[in-house]
């Protein structure tokens, strides 16, 4: 880590900001939606699989029959999506007085011009009515996201720019010497530049830990994402309170067994009110 940096340039009132360009979507005759495969939210063999998250819940939340705020996501990573055009399809497959379900597949077209499918996810949103509410799990005591140290992201991967990290607990390890380590780790995250927090960065945001086996092992096998699911307990009014400010988050493993391992995970907001918890199962290769 480096000592804390300033933001990047300040965004014009003319800019638009790297994570509302890739949520930017046309609609379709067929009812499906048309967008980009994000580069400034590359990763290593495509977009970086907490994008890809956002764009198909943008795909739900952008449709004109949807019921109530994301109350979760499911997305399963079936294969890489590649640059250029990429279609994405919500259908709305059952909706009840409070919640409605969805199923969401977003894919490309080959060489031959056949859709081939790279992503599918289950979305369920629902309308929230106030009753007993409480967090039962409790956020970690942590220094104040200004006095720590932001992550040095020069020569990163592309969607490493997009966030301001400030690790806690954690950090990727600085030798890979098969020392082992525990597989927690506590940062402070928000968008970079700064951006009002919603739920498509909320699901992004989900996504930002480096794979756990490599903090576990320091060993920097491959290593990419399965499925992923987010539960948001979040409304809107809280999302829109938070505004631009430092996430707190926090993910660990559980277990890694025979080339697969899992993630929990949960961010809260700047004055320590869960707003998600996420769970992955992630492969990685010897």
């Amino acid at each position: 880590m480096s000592a804390p940096q300033d933001s990047h340039k300040d965004m014009t009132v003319t800019d638009i900001h790297p994570l509302d360009a890739a949520l930017r979507m046309t609609p379709q005759h067929d009812g499906s939606v048309h967008t980009q495969a994000p580069a400034a939210y590359w990763n290593m063999v495509g977009p970086y699989g907490g994008i890809t998250a956002a764009q198909m819940l943008q795909a739900v939340l952008r449709h004109p029959q949807v019921l109530g705020d994301p109350l979760s996501i499911t997305v399963n990573f079936a294969g890489p999506v590649e640059a250029g055009d990429v279609r994405i399809e919500a259908t709305p497959v059952r909706t009840n007085r409070s919640t409605q379900h969805w199923t969401v597949l977003m894919g490309q077209r080959n060489a031959q011009g056949e859709l081939v499918a790279s992503t599918t996810a289950t979305v369920i949103t629902a309308v929230r009515r106030e009753t007993f509410s409480l967090d039962d799990i409790a956020h970690p005591a942590m220094p104040d996201p200004q006095s720590c140290e932001r992550f040095d992201t020069r020569g990163a991967m592309e969607w490493l720019q997009r966030y301001d990290m400030r690790v806690v607990q954690g950090a990727i390890p600085k030798t890979w010497d098969d020392s082992g380590h525990e597989s927690i780790s506590q940062l402070w995250v928000r968008d970079e530049p700064a951006r009002a927090l919603d739920f498509p960065a909320l699901t992004a945001l989900s996504d930002v830990f480096f794979p756990r086996v490599w903090l576990r092992r320091a060993r920097r096998v491959p290593a990419g994402t399965v499925g992923m699911t987010v539960y948001f307990h979040a409304s809107s009014e809280q999302l829109t309170k938070q505004g631009d400010k430092h996430l707190l988050a926090q993910a660990s493993a559980q277990a890694f067994r025979n080339g697969y391992f899992d993630q929990t995970a949960q961010l809260w907001d700047s004055e320590g009110s869960l707003l998600a918890t996420s769970h992955q199962i992630v492969y990685y290769k010897e």
